[in-house]
């Protein structure tokens, strides 16, 4: 990569937009004491090119090669800190006492003495040890890419001198950059990703970094999080999960398929994985804790709050093709007897831990299931209307004991998000939702056609 005028225009370019929307305004621009909007850009590399290169005093002595470089990565555009010289050498060359990088050494303003010499530091990481041929998050693309090349930008300002990081090479040039070939993808096009997008995975302060971008992760989707989790290795997972809130914990894992769930919730620690338990959908922790060994699972179990785990367990007591295995607890159960207005108020309070909110299911003092109607009625009925006189009471429903495929038939038929779980009494016992059974649903009817149907057709009563 060419340093001159040209190629400093360019970098201007390049650089200063990106550092300008990371750190706000223009007059606020500045970066380890430097202000970027008076930057001059002296030249632009590739860590690749760096790494290996001598270092000379003020005399041109050789004192060593470049065998790493220190990057400071604290929100602020990351930049170097210091250069490690030599190969059993603890202290780092300072930044600041760097007067000259080219293509072919690095050059110092003096010469080099142990008093000048910095320590490693909490919030510092090594580029070749800890970014280099490593996984990273990639926040525009909401996935892993692995980092093959590292761009540097060495910038001046009131003869204060800097060494930024810009962005992150992931092509197939960055690769083959490093074996010396290049030349044989010259024709690709450069696939970089701006320091502003991406957050380092392996560090030695991980859980800090994680909890700073804890914003970041907030917001991507649950999917995209579960992508991310499902593409890192074995023993990286837990880890990954454990820095995650809890809804964000738990949204991620409802994206995952059962094998990955219980992967994850084996690798955590008892007192982790409980927590996470006690806080997911019954169903879904009943799923995990249904497919564990028994000692493990009632370990887990024990150490969940009481009315959780009880309600968890009852869950697990169906055998597995029944719709008594396949429903959650979590619905909106309302007494006959109150107004649209108070039912109103009630779904407010009870709808962050609903499964849905779109059917009502009408209810008498023992827990008999009398009718029901859906969120629009609800809103359109008079405030003063009794729920008992706007229901619907000939209700579709399944028993506990009836087949999945009998569930998956009866939600198919007649267009529905949800169907209530009765028993014998008909008293009710949860809802079974469509993304529960669409699985069984698509091995013989398109995702299209079963997509359609649900949203198009969302019939809860019979006519």
């Amino acid at each position: 990569m060419d340093s001159g005028p040209d190629s400093t225009q360019r970098i201007e370019q390049k650089v200063l937009p990106i550092m300008h929307s990371k750190i706000g305004r223009p007059e606020q621009c500045t970066i380890g004491g430097i202000d970027m909007n008076t930057v001059t850009n002296i030249g632009e590399f590739y860590f690749s090119q760096l790494l290996g290169k001598p270092i000379l005093d003020e005399a041109g002595r050789c004192i060593g090669k470049v065998k790493d470089m220190v990057v400071k990565w604290d929100g602020a555009a990351p930049r170097v800190t210091g250069i490690k010289y030599g190969r059993n050498t603890k202290g780092l060359v300072p930044i600041q006492f760097v007067a000259e990088i080219n293509g072919k050494h690095l050059k110092l303003t003096g010469q080099l003495a142990s008093a000048i010499l910095l320590p490693l530091k909490d919030d510092e990481i090594y580029v070749s040890k800890w970014l280099l041929d490593k996984q990273i998050i990639d926040f525009k693309g909401s996935k892993l890419v692995r980092v093959n090349d590292i761009t540097l930008t060495w910038v001046e300002h009131d003869n204060q001198r800097g060494l930024v990081l810009v962005a992150v090479d992931i092509g197939l040039r960055g690769l083959f950059r490093r074996l010396g070939l290049e030349f044989l993808v010259k024709n690709r096009e450069h696939n970089f990703i701006g320091w502003q997008f991406i957050k380092p995975l392996e560090d030695r302060t991980s859980s800090l970094q994680l909890s700073r971008d804890k914003e970041r992760f907030s917001q991507l989707h649950p999917a995209d999080i579960a992508d991310i989790i499902e593409q890192l290795d074995y023993n990286s997972r837990a880890s990954f999960i454990k820095n995650l809130d809890s809804r964000q914990a738990i949204n991620a894992l409802a994206e995952m398929d059962l094998d990955t769930q219980i992967e994850i919730i084996t690798q955590m620690d008892q007192e982790q994985a409980s927590d996470l338990l006690e806080d997911m959908p019954p169903d879904e922790a009943a799923d995990i804790l249904g497919e564990l060994p028994d000692e493990k699972s009632q370990e887990l179990l024990s150490l969940m709050e009481s009315d959780d785990a009880e309600e968890v367990q009852e869950l697990m007591n169906y055998p597995d093709d029944t719709a008594g295995a396949l429903m959650t607890t979590e619905y909106i159960g309302l007494s006959a007897k109150i107004s649209a207005e108070e039912a109103i108020e009630r779904i407010r309070q009870m709808a962050p831990t609903a499964e849905t909110i779109y059917y009502i299911y009408v209810l008498d003092d023992k827990e008999t299931l009398l009718g029901a109607l859906s969120l629009r009625e609800l809103i359109l009925a008079s405030p003063q209307a009794a729920l008992d006189g706007i229901m619907h009471e000939k209700v579709i429903y399944v028993r506990h004991d009836d087949s999945h495929r009998k569930v998956a038939d009866i939600i198919h038929k007649y267009g529905l998000l949800a169907v209530p779980v009765v028993d014998e009494q008909n008293a009710m016992l949860g809802i079974i939702t469509v993304d529960d059974v669409l699985e069984i649903l698509l091995p013989e009817r398109g995702r299209g056609d079963v997509s359609s149907g649900y949203i198009i057709n969302r019939r809860l009563w019979r006519w």
